[in-house]
């Protein structure tokens, strides 16, 4: 059943319609059209059944409007404007100015097409910032794709051997089994080429014969497949190098900015999963096409690809039903997804070429993880490290030198911009870095840093953090996450007292004015909710690394190294981490921005089949911590919802 309110439900809520605005009755039956005009994209009319909300309109027919949600009207992210007056909701009054809400501007999951309605969508952010490289590790290079140049002896009565039989002959150190496809173009190529071929191989398996001597070109791709982002890496086999690397949006977002909600939505629909595992596909081949352009070549050159992803995100590629990941047991259908053809997964390459999909050691501990540990080495290292995954469902493993353990925290949207007022993505606009003085002057005070160099437009999971680090430094803050009131706060900052205001009832804290008159409500604000918002994922992690410190015995000075890793571990501060508590209290030069390691991994597993096996060793060595059966679990989480302000 679909959490989306109806029109009923948002009536219940206050839904109002302006004065004077016409609301067009629809006789309940037949279609109605709507005209989207989508900014720097495709102008789209479609043709929907009364009733049905903008939102779904647009998604069952591939228009993109921004949710982290999946169009259950609590992200406050589905921004669009109609051109025809609709009621007015409580979340939308929320969302908008009155000026915005005058100008047609609604949230789409909430506004219903009762009539034929133009709606213009803004640009969806498909490239946001993302780490493309991480901490890696040396390999021996010896890829499972290989190429043998052979010159065959000619046939004749004297020598009637097979084709097939005279080029396995000609490699005899390799058990050779064949694809059909290759039988079927063998004796034509072998006779135009003059009997000199080049046999590609992959794992032992004969998927093409190439004309002429073709074995210096070989090319494989090495994906991250996040639920927000995914990282795609050209290698070039011969050498072991990146040839091109680059990153886009999930085009799954539509459905939802966490894989609870994408899971939910194959459960409401039985198409979902059906276009969900589409859309998988046309990011992974969207971003396969762009690095083989942008290292010139020739996608029918890519015989591998290995994919890193989470549970969740290998199933939807694959096809699988998610739904038993998202509810108790939280069962998979399978740890060790089988070798597939990557046209199979909707990739258009060499039409042979393999898809390796990464092993999982659990429904929430999945394959990106694997290939992190795999590229950090977290079972060769003999020192103690913490291993974190900063996301709405965040993965820890500790190991001693001799045991690794993993767990999953469910950390919720606000480390990624959601569930945050002003949150955002980590797109063009969006503070990534906050820098408070409240000795200087009231225009000094406060020191942003926006991606892209622009007017800030929003804040982003690592700003959010800095923010928050910053306030509890100074003091305005205090443990408990309460902003100071207005005196005290005045008193130990005065530079900053004209940055708090109140926005209704709830106090804000002021980070970017568009102009000195601005109206709060139209500014940059951090405010007492969105400190809560993070207050909860902090704890949820922070509980986690805890609990596997002492199934361990450790206390937090036995930490070596702790690894942040993930695009927002990149941009992470490690001094505002400690700051808050996200991380154990250590000095700042043990905490390491990792990057993708989950890309690096990837990477590893094309360019060596002793890493491939390595990651599938990792299943047998590390122990998976289930947080949700543990009786002292939200006995934990409750002490560690504060912020550590000493020190």
């Amino acid at each position: 059943m679909s959490d989306t309110p109806s029109l009923a439900d948002i009536g219940r809520e206050g839904l109002m319609a302006p004065p004077g605005a016409p609301v067009t009755a629809h006789d309940g039956s037949g279609r109605v059209q709507l005209s989207f005009s989508v900014v720097d994209g495709q102008d789209r009319d479609v043709r929907v059944p009364p009733g049905v909300t903008v939102f779904d309109s647009a998604s069952w027919n591939g228009i993109a409007i921004d949710s982290t949600c999946g169009g259950h009207g609590t992200c406050h992210k589905c921004k669009v404007r109609i051109d025809t007056p609709l009621p007015i909701s409580r979340h939308d009054r929320r969302t908008f100015s009155e000026d915005e809400l005058a100008a047609g501007w609604r949230l789409a999951c909430l506004a219903t097409a009762a009539q034929d309605l133009k709606v213009e969508v803004p640009p969806l952010t498909t490239r946001p910032k993302a780490a493309t490289v991480g901490v890696g590790r040396q390999v021996i290079l010896r890829p499972a794709v290989q190429k043998r140049y052979v010159e065959l002896a000619d046939p004749s009565l004297a020598d009637q051997r097979t084709d097939l039989v005279r080029l396995t002959d000609a490699i005899e150190d390799l058990e050779l089994t064949v694809d059909l496809p290759v039988l079927r173009r063998l004796p034509k190529v072998l006779r135009e080429a003059d009997f000199k071929v080049t046999a590609v191989i992959v794992d032992e398996v004969l998927i093409d014969v190439e004309p002429g001597d073709t074995s210096e070109l070989r090319y494989a791709i090495a994906f991250d497949l996040g639920t927000t982002t995914v990282v795609a890496t050209l290698l070039d086999l011969g050498t072991g190098t990146p040839v091109s690397v680059a990153s886009r949006l999930n085009m799954q977002q539509p459905f939802g900015g966490d894989v609870i909600t994408r899971i939910s939505a194959t459960m409401m629909d039985p198409d979902a999963l059906g276009r969900l595992q589409s859309l998988a596909g046309q990011t992974l081949d969207e971003l396969a096409q762009q690095v083989c352009v942008e290292g010139g070549v020739d996608p029918r050159l890519v015989y591998e690809v290995a994919v890193a992803g989470n549970a969740t995100m290998t199933a939807l590629a694959l096809g699988i039903d998610p739904e038993p990941l998202g509810v108790a047991p939280f069962v998979m259908t399978t740890s060790l997804p089988p070798v597939v053809l990557a046209s199979d997964i909707g990739l258009h390459l060499h039409p042979r070429a393999r898809a390796a999909m990464f092993p999982a050691l659990g429904a929430y501990v999945g394959g990106d993880i694997v290939a992190g540990m795999l590229a950090t080495g977290m079972d060769r290292d003999k020192r103690t490290r913490l291993f974190i995954d900063v996301g709405t469902n965040c993965e820890i493993v500790l190991s001693n030198g001799d045991t690794i353990l993993s767990t999953a925290a469910p950390a919720g949207p606000a480390f990624e911009g959601g569930a945050i007022r002003c949150g955002m993505r980590a797109a063009d606009g969006a503070i990534e870095v906050v820098k408070l003085d409240p000795s200087g002057t009231a225009e000094t005070a406060v020191a942003l840093q926006v991606i892209g160099d622009v007017t800030p437009k929003g804040l982003c999971g690592s700003g959010l953090v800095d923010a928050v680090a910053e306030m509890v430094r100074i003091g305005v803050l205090d443990g408990s996450g309460r902003f100071l009131p207005e005196e005290e706060a005045a008193a130990i900052a005065p530079a900053l007292a004209d940055r708090f205001a109140k926005i209704g009832e709830e106090r804000v804290f002021v980070l970017h004015r568009p102009s000195p008159e601005s109206d709060a409500a139209d500014c940059v604000y951090l405010s007492q909710r969105d400190v809560r918002e993070l207050q909860f994922g902090k704890a949820a992690i922070a509980t986690g690394w805890t609990l596997l410190l002492e199934e361990l015995g450790l206390e937090h000075a036995d930490i070596q190294q702790v690894l942040l890793a993930g695009s927002f571990g990149s941009y992470l501060s490690p001094s505002s981490a400690v700051r808050i508590g996200l991380v154990p209290k250590l000095p700042v030069l043990r905490i390491v921005s990792a990057g993708n390691v989950a890309g690096e991994g990837a990477k590893m597993a094309l360019l060596s089949l002793r890493e491939r096996v390595g990651a599938e060793a990792l299943l047998e060595e590390v122990k998976y911590v289930e947080l949700s059966d543990r009786p002292d679990f939200n006995d934990k989480f409750v002490d560690q919802l504060s912020f550590p302000v000493s020190g």
